[in-house]
């Protein structure tokens, strides 16, 4: 394992919890609900990722947990920080101190004038860490996500997946608890994607940094133990597998639909498509199950036992 020089103590790494999550965007017209009482909890240490369509909410809670978005209700906690009682003072202070970002677009990750170790080298400046300390830091980080041959280059004259792997070094530059990735191999081919995706895990290995990721390649949300997906600003599911990495023949892999706070189920969009369930449907308890039936209005005997009458269910 690399040691690495801080300008402070390594700090103990910091879970994430959110319950009832609400985040509202209005507009003279118009009032969005990104968030829908989202509900997630991530271990001090783990690294998951999110994924879900277009305009679900991933986005929208990373920005929360980063500190870029406020939370408009429920609750939204990094370690020891509440997102929801927040100077403008303190929120600052989080997103220079508390989380390191990776972004899809190199634009938002690096400094064009500067070559990869100077890069590096910039949030530790701002934070007035001497330039000794930050050479080593930047060096070291660099040695980390496997570039330090290349430390003298600008982005120009790096690939795109060795700019994604500057990006993560900047992003620990100071010594992050929480580490967060917006579709980090967005742009990438797949080879190169996972060997990005390879340096995430071993920063979370080496480092033990909590690690959410935003991703909509599967093969890439494929190599953690957990995936959380989004449907309508709230979590619907979770994959939690075994052996996750890149030999895929090797991974046991299970999916949960969540229980949110409230005790709501999202069911999965092709059991709904499958049988047919649209807004209302039965619910029948029972010794070990809950059975899903759809609501059929016809004769009583439509109302019959499950096992007696076949009404499109779920048990």
């Amino acid at each position: 394992m690399v040691q690495f020089v801080t300008h402070e103590p390594t700090r103990t790494r910091s879970g994430v919890r959110c319950e009832g999550l609400v985040r509202i965007f209005k507009t003279a017209e118009i009032e969005v609900v990104a968030l829908q009482g989202l509900d997630l909890h991530v271990d001090p240490g783990e690294i998951i990722t999110v994924v879900g369509a277009s305009g679900s909410g991933k986005s929208t809670l990373l920005n929360v947990l980063g500190g870029l978005d406020e939370p408009t209700a429920g609750t939204a906690v990094v370690g020891s920080h509440d997102l929801m009682r927040m100077s403008g003072v303190e929120r600052n202070e989080f997103r220079r101190d508390v989380v390191g970002f990776v972004w899809q677009q190199t634009s938002r990750n690096l400094q064009p004038y500067l070559d990869a170790r100077r890069n590096v080298e910039f949030p530790l400046a701002i934070a007035g860490v001497s330039r000794r300390t930050r050479r080593i830091r930047a060096e070291q980080l660099l040695e980390l996500v496997g570039l330090i041959d290349r430390a003298d280059h600008r982005p120009s004259e790096l690939s795109g997946g060795e700019q994604q792997r500057v990006a993560i070094a900047v992003a620990l530059a100071n010594d992050p608890q929480l580490l967060l990735a917006d579709e980090p191999t967005g742009e990438l081919d797949v080879a190169t994607a996972i060997e990005v995706f390879g340096v995430l895990r071993r920063v979370n290995e080496e480092l033990g940094v909590t690690a959410v990721i935003v991703t909509h390649d599967p093969l890439v949300s494929q190599q953690v133990d957990r995936t959380v997906s989004i449907r309508d600003g709230r979590i619907s599911s979770e994959i939690v597998r075994e052996g996750a990495g890149l030999d895929a023949s090797r991974v046991i892999a299970r999916e949960f639909s969540v229980l949110d706070s409230a005790g709501r189920l999202q069911l999965p969009e092709h059991y709904l498509a499958a049988l047919d369930l649209q807004r209302r449907v039965r619910l029948e308890l029972e010794p070990d199950h809950v059975g899903v039936w759809r609501d059929v209005e016809t004769d009583e005997a439509a109302w019959a036992k499950p096992e007696e009458h076949d009404q499109g269910g779920l048990s």
